[in-house]
């Protein structure tokens, strides 16, 4: 066999799939280093559970008898973790060489690509430029003429979001146009590292956004070199840093505005890591005109994330639960938030807390007004849909 004698199933994805009128599961890479996904049985997931790489396959069947009553053929076993390892889902030599390979090549490349270009919205510039515009022009709101320092913009896709996305940047749209220097916090929807840096610059269909090395070494500095950069291939695949600087390219008319790009990934807010990086990064900031972007949908919810079908009752509920979140984060109460978070035990599916805080915590912005919310459909029937909600942050003056 390729793989090891104890078998290790990296984190994968887990999608719900129906296969021939069977319940099943598209499993695939986060990394994406294989463009292929397997199908699994949803009686078969267990498995992922116990190749945790601490037993044998003599181990595994066993387990899989007695903890969940499956009952499998070793043989039977071993196709299916050889199929996992030519998709590099098996933790062993073969997927650490592909993983480095492919590190390799993302940072010398001369930009990370725009990979939800074509998908999410349009590659050609000029169409590109027609949508955004159009959305612009389609939402009643206006400029906000005092500076605005920062928004929340979603990171939904364009075809469910573009009214929230519209609203948030119609309302912040001088601030973004005239900023020296941005910094983007966005959710790691992939991996568990708390802040993950990168130094490779940033792409859009409009050129090219320039990321600031001497801010990124600065901050790498305070985290060290391996945490700063142990998840840095996730941002060749995540969206939520993209999906909001095409927006921001778009406004700044093209402009190579320098850019500061952060994923986030959950941490422990006492953190004398956390707090250190907060400190450097409100250091190398100072003096600048900063403008930053906080990356964050709200509540994910219903069956396609795996809870109950949500009723009428059940969206009254989240719309006044994220009001009252969205309350505290008016106010720049970023602990309070996040507390409030935490004692639901995130219940909603949150996406974005922790980039929220990570940017209210480093810039003190004391004044927050919603200009947009929406709950955007996940399911075909209605039972499923992921909150949106576009602020705007100005500091104290």
């Amino acid at each position: 066999m390729i793989y090891e004698l104890r078998p290790k199933i990296r984190t994968v994805r887990l999608v719900p799939y129906v296969h021939e009128g069977r319940a099943s599961f598209l499993v695939s890479d986060p990394l994406q280093l294989n463009g292929h996904a397997l199908i699994i049985p949803e009686a078969l997931a267990p498995l992922l559970l116990v190749c945790d790489g601490t037993g044998s396959l003599d181990r595994i069947t066993a387990r899989l008898q007695t903890d969940f009553g499956l009952h499998a053929e070793q043989d039977d076993l071993e196709a299916i973790l050889d199929a996992f390892d030519q998709v590099f889902l098996l933790e062993n030599e073969r997927f650490r060489t592909e993983e480095a390979q492919a590190l390799e090549a993302y940072r010398e490349a001369d930009f990370r690509r725009p990979v939800s270009a074509g998908a999410s919205y349009p590659s050609e510039p000029t169409a590109l430029h027609r949508l955004l515009q159009d959305l612009l022009e389609s939402v009643d709101i206006e400029p906000d003429t005092e500076p605005v320092d920062a928004v929340l913009s979603p990171h939904i896709d364009y075809g469910r979001g573009g009214l929230t996305y519209a609203e948030t940047w119609k309302a912040a749209s001088n601030s973004a146009a005239e900023a020296d220097l941005v910094v983007i916090i966005g959710t790691d929807h992939y991996s568990s590292h708390p802040i993950t840096l990168t130094g490779q610059h940033y792409a859009t269909p409009f050129g090219v956004l320039p990321t600031d090395s001497g801010i990124v070494s600065a901050l790498a500095a305070v985290l060290g070199e391996e945490a700063a950069f142990a998840g840095e291939l996730y941002h060749r695949i995540e969206h939520s840093l993209e999906l909001p600087l095409v927006w921001l390219h778009h406004l700044a008319g093209g402009r190579e505005v320098p850019i500061v790009p952060i994923l986030c990934g959950s941490f422990k807010q006492d953190s004398p890591k956390v707090a250190a990086f907060i400190a450097a990064l409100q250091n190398e900031t100072a003096g600048r005109n900063t403008f930053t972007i906080i990356s964050g949908d709200l509540a994910h919810v219903g069956p396609a994330f795996g809870g109950l079908p949500q009723t009428s009752a059940d969206r009254r509920a989240i719309r006044a639960d994220d009001a009252r979140l969205m309350g505290l984060l008016s106010t720049g109460d970023s602990s309070g938030f996040l507390a409030a978070v935490k004692d639901t035990r995130n219940a909603t599916n949150l996406c974005g807390a922790y980039p929220l805080y990570l940017g209210l915590s480093t810039f003190g912005y004391r004044s927050g007004k919603l200009v947009g919310y929406r709950q955007c459909e996940a399911d075909d029937r209605g039972e499923s849909f992921v909150s949106i909600g576009g602020m705007t942050f100005k500091k104290a003056r």
